[in-house]
């Protein structure tokens, strides 16, 4: 399980440096998980009750629009925080669902925890705002995307950025993700993007 640890202290190393004692901390509070395959690990109508570091494996944030269709929000490259951002920190109900498309290992902390390490720990506070400024950065600039580029340019891009998504989620929740229809994005792929 050190593994799990090492992964979550190379992640936060990149936003600050993490004194020993605030990773012992951490190794207390975050508790490993494995979550199969397929796992709605969050629904909608409920308040948050976990932070999500992703040690391995592939999630997507969702919600329903007006007609029932699943609208894709966010999905992970890499080891990451990934939760319900607004509603777990504001303690509010969520309409987001958290859905493990794949196998994946997490660290775990309830809100409960997270108010512990800020309260017993001097970095997790500032790590945790950090965490949540870079993803309302990536809100703002997908939000951007979406206005500003056709959908050719906005497949390509994320292409580019996002190599491994390509390989292990399936492409109508990239499509989604990226505001178009499953069929419109396997024009795409047909049409031009064989780079990718």
């Amino acid at each position: 399980m050190d593994y799990y640890y090492e992964k979550l202290f190379d992640y936060v190393s990149e936003l600050l440096i993490m004194p020993e004692e605030d990773k012992m901390i951490c190794r207390r509070l975050f508790v490993p998980q494995f979550v199969p395959k397929n796992t709605l690990l969050e629904e909608a109508g409920k308040v948050p009750q976990y932070h999500n570091f992703i040690v391995s494996g592939y999630m997507r944030n969702y919600h329903l629009d007006a007609d029932g269709n699943e609208i894709t929000n966010d999905l992970n490259n890499d080891s990451r925080f990934f939760t319900s951002y607004f509603h777990f920190m504001n303690r509010t109900v969520s309409h987001e669902y958290l859905h493990c498309i794949t196998d994946c290992h997490l660290l775990r902390i309830s809100r409960q925890d997270v108010e512990t390490g800020a309260r017993e720990g001097s970095t997790q506070e500032e790590y945790t705002i950090r965490v949540l400024n870079n993803q309302l950065a990536l809100n703002k600039q997908r939000a951007l995307d979406i206005a500003n580029l056709t959908a050719e340019e906005r497949y390509e891009q994320f292409a580019r950025q996002n190599p491994n998504i390509l390989q292990h989620v399936p492409l109508q929740y990239i499509a989604s993700y990226l505001g178009i229809t499953p069929r419109h994005l396997s024009r795409i792929r047909k049409n031009g993007s064989s780079a990718f």
